[in-house]
């Protein structure tokens, strides 16, 4: 399973791709693979204030519904409409087209927080 290492990982299995002040979110390949086909993907408006840990969605699956909780604070700068429309492509390719919002963040320590590729596949085969 994959986990590249330039992304930081919450212990809900989300991702997070930071360029600048920007935080790109998806959910991990962990993630999607325990989930199933998703084939609903509920996302939060653009301008909205996310907090860390605070549930900003939700993925339905052919297995079940699961609430999405963000990595980190700040305001959805972007959400990925192909992902909303097609959201297989979040099985498809997690990592790249797949990915969930863009959130500008307002503290950047929250990062250090955050899982690093290493810790999170150990967090996978702990629970696995």
């Amino acid at each position: 399973m994959e986990h590249p290492t330039e992304l930081k990982y919450s212990k809900s299995h989300e991702w997070v791709r930071m360029e600048g002040n920007l935080a790109t979110i998806g959910i991990t390949d962990f993630a999607q693979s325990e989930l199933g086909d998703i084939v609903y993907c509920d996302l939060p408006d653009v301008g909205r204030t996310i907090h860390q840990d605070e549930v900003f969605g939700s993925l339905e699956s052919v297995k079940a519904v699961s609430d999405l909780y963000s990595p980190v604070t700040g305001e959805v700068t972007e959400i990925n409409e192909e992902a909303i429309d097609s959201p297989e492509t979040i099985n498809e390719d997690p990592y790249t087209s797949g990915w969930l919002m863009i959130v500008e963040l307002e503290d950047l320590s929250e990062i250090d927080g955050l899982l690093t590729a290493e810790q999170y596949e150990e967090l996978v085969q702990n629970q696995a």
